[in-house]
C-alpha cells in the first residue's frame, strides 16, 4: 500500500475554534483589501472571457475551465469575498491572443505531461535543438478543450483523446481523463486527514489518468510518458515552501534537493534543516527544485505568513518506485531519473521580461509503462486553510511536521 495512503486514512483529530483573536481578524481583513485577491471578482473576470464551471459548497468553491483542459483556475475557502488562492494572469486572459510557445493562463493545478525534454520529449520535433525557439506546449495541454463527460454541483470529469509523436519518432495514443471533485464536510477528514472544524478551508481531489490507446507497449528504449501536475500560486516576500523528505543514503536515495534546473539557488532562498527543505518564493528570483522519489513523502506545502494561508498538495505516490522522467533540455543517459516533486519560483529572465510572477508546486506520476488498453492513474489534494493560527499549527505539524511559525522563520 502506498504510503500516502496509509497515512491519509489516519484521522486527524483538531480541537474546535472559540473565535478568531483580534490579529487573525486583521489577517483576513488585509486579504480582501485589493478586489483582484477577491475569488468574486476573479470568478466573474474569467467568466467575461472564458466558460467556467464552478463548483461550490457553503463557503467553499473552485473554478474550472473545461477550454484549458478543465484546469482549477482557483479556489476560496471564504466564499464571495475571500481571498482568490491561484495566480492568474489577468492581462493574457482579457487580451485573447494566443502566444506562441505556451499560453500562461495560470490556475493553480492543471494536467501536463512528462518528460519536457530529452530524446522522449512531446514538446520538441525530431532533431531540433533543444531551445527556447523550438519549444512548443502541445494544444492538447494548452489551448484545446476537454471533453465534458459529467458534471454535478461539487465535481467535474473530462476527457480528451490524443494522437501524437514523440522527439524519437514514437507514434503515441492515449487518453487523458481528469475528474475534480470538491471535497466537503466528513470527507475532507477521511480523505485528507484534516478536521475541518474551525478553519476556513477548500479541499479538492483531482484523478487524473493516461490510457494506452494504441497498439504498441510504452517501452524505456522508445519513450515512455508521466502525468505532470502544476499548479500557479501567488508569491510574495512572505511565502516559503516547504517539503519534508525521507532521511538516508546519498548513494541509494540521491540528493536531499536537486537544484540545478537553472542554476544552484543561493542559501537566502534555499534551506535544508533536518528532515526538511524551505524554499523562498517570492516571485523575484528565476529557480526550481526537485525531490528524487525515494525522498519524497508525497506531500509539500506552503504558507503565505502575511495572508495567513497554509496550502498543502498531497499526492498518491508508489512506494518504491524510482522510474520517473526527466524533463532536462538536452539529450540524456538516463532518460529515467526524474524527479517526483518539484517547486518553482519565478523571476525575471536575462532580458528583464517576466512570465509571472507566481510560484508553483508540482507533483508527477511514474513513467507510464503501459501495454495497450492500460490505465496509469494519479491522485492528488489540494488544500487551502485560512483562520486562527493554532489551529494552523496544528494542521502544518502534523501534516508537514513543522509548525507555521517555523515555516515563517525559515529566512529570518
Amino acid at each position: 500500500m502506498n504510503r500516502i495512503i496509509i497515512f491519509l486514512i489516519i484521522p486527524f483529530m483538531l480541537s474546535s475554534c472559540g473565535g478568531r483573536t483580534k490579529s487573525e481578524n486583521q489577517k483576513s481583513n488585509d486579504m480582501t483589501t485589493d478586489i483582484t485577491s477577491q475569488y468574486g471578482y476573479n470568478r466573474d473576470f474569467l467568466k467575461k472571457h472564458v466558460g467556467i464551471i464552478e463548483l461550490k459548497k457553503n463557503n467553499s468553491a473552485i473554478v474550472l475551465i473545461p477550454g484549458w483542459q478543465g484546469r482549477v483556475m482557483t479556489s476560496t475557502s471564504e466564499g464571495e469575498n475571500g481571498f482568490s488562492f491561484g495566480w492568474i494572469n489577468h492581462e493574457l486572459v482579457s487580451s485573447g491572443v494566443i502566444q506562441p510557445h505556451f499560453n500562461a493562463f495560470g490556475g493553480e493545478e492543471r494536467l501536463w505531461l512528462g518528460p519536457e525534454g530529452g530524446q522522449f520529449s512531446v514538446y520538441f520535433k525530431k532533431g531540433d535543438d533543444f531551445v527556447y525557439d523550438n519549444w512548443q506546449v502541445p494544444s492538447f495541454l494548452d489551448t484545446d478543450p476537454f471533453e465534458i463527460i459529467n458534471q454535478t454541483d461539487t465535481s467535474a470529469l473530462f476527457a480528451c483523446d490524443v494522437e501524437t509523436v514523440n522527439y524519437s519518432g514514437t507514434p503515441l495514443k492515449f487518453r487523458l481523463e481528469r475528474e475534480v471533485v470538491l471535497l466537503t464536510g466528513e470527507s475532507i477528514r477521511k480523505q485528507t486527514g484534516i478536521n475541518p472544524d474551525g478553519i476556513n478551508i477548500v479541499a479538492y481531489r483531482s484523478d487524473n489518468s493516461i490510457t494506452n490507446k494504441g497498439t504498441n507497449e510504452w517501452l524505456r528504449e522508445t519513450g515512455q510518458l508521466s502525468l505532470w501536475m502544476l499548479g500557479m500560486f501567488i508569491p510574495s516576500p512572505s511565502v516559503v515552501v516547504v517539503i519534508p523528505f525521507n532521511p538516508g543514503d546519498e548513494k541509494v536515495m540521491g540528493p536531499p534537493v536537486n537544484d540545478n534546473y537553472f542554476g544552484k539557488i543561493a542559501a537566502d532562498r534555499l534551506k535544508v534543516d533536518g528532515e526538511h527543505i524551505f524554499f523562498r518564493c517570492d516571485g523575484k528570483s528565476r529557480g526550481k527544485i526537485g525531490l528524487p522519489p525515494l525522498r519524497s513523502k508525497g506531500i509539500m506545502g506552503s504558507f503565505d505568513s502575511a495572508n495567513n494561508i497554509l496550502t498543502l498538495l498531497i499526492c498518491s505516490q508508489p512506494q518504491g518506485v524510482t522510474g520517473y522522467v526527466n524533463s532536462a533540455w538536452q539529450l540524456q543517459e538516463d532518460p529515467f531519473s526524474g524527479d517526483a516533486l518539484n517547486s518553482y519560483n519565478d523571476g525575471p529572465l536575462e532580458d528583464g521580461s517576466q512570465m509571472g510572477p507566481f510560484y508553483e508546486l508540482e507533483a508527477s506520476s511514474p513513467a507510464a509503462a503501459l501495454k495497450p488498453g492500460e490505465k496509469l492513474s494519479h491522485v492528488q489534494y489540494t488544500v487551502h486553510i485560512t483562520g486562527d493560527r493554532s489551529l494552523l499549527d496544528k494542521v502544518s505539524a502534523k501534516m508537514l511536521g513543522v509548525s507555521v511559525l517555523e515555516i515563517e522563520n525559515a529566512f529570518r
